[in-house]
């Protein structure tokens, strides 16, 4: 009859392991990244090569960046048509939003301009 006892009381035992085991592996999951938000470099990063796929165009760099209520919104430079010399060559401004995860969801281009100038100057100085 020990023995009876003995596995009914190493039963409770193992199971309350094997709960732990699950419980640690379940945080270990959560602060693993499964459900974290994107770091700011991160979604830098996906918001280009996601740009770049959708487009065909290799952005050049990223002249806004925030976080929003919806995730985040960029505007990116690329190179849309290169010419020769450099400084022809046909740049533009896109302006490009992501999800929290830094799922790109939208894009549309918002300025095309020639590589060697500049903005022009709005009245009033802005």
């Amino acid at each position: 009859m020990s023995n009876t006892t003995n596995t009914s009381d190493s039963q409770p035992t193992q199971q309350s392991s094997q709960d732990s085991r699950k419980s640690q592996k379940s945080q270990r999951s959560q602060t693993s990244g499964e459900s974290r938000r994107p770091r700011p470099m991160e979604v830098l990063r996906e918001a280009r090569a996601q740009l770049a796929e959708l487009t065909g165009m290799t952005a050049e760099s990223v002249s806004s960046f925030e976080q929003t209520e919806e995730g985040w919104a960029l505007e990116v430079e690329v190179l849309e048509l290169e010419r020769v010399p450099d400084t022809m060559s046909l740049m533009a401004s896109y302006e490009v939003e992501l999800d929290a995860d830094g799922q790109l969801t939208g894009y549309r281009r918002v300025r095309r301009y020639e590589r060697g100038r500049s903005d022009a100057r709005r009245p009033g100085g802005h």
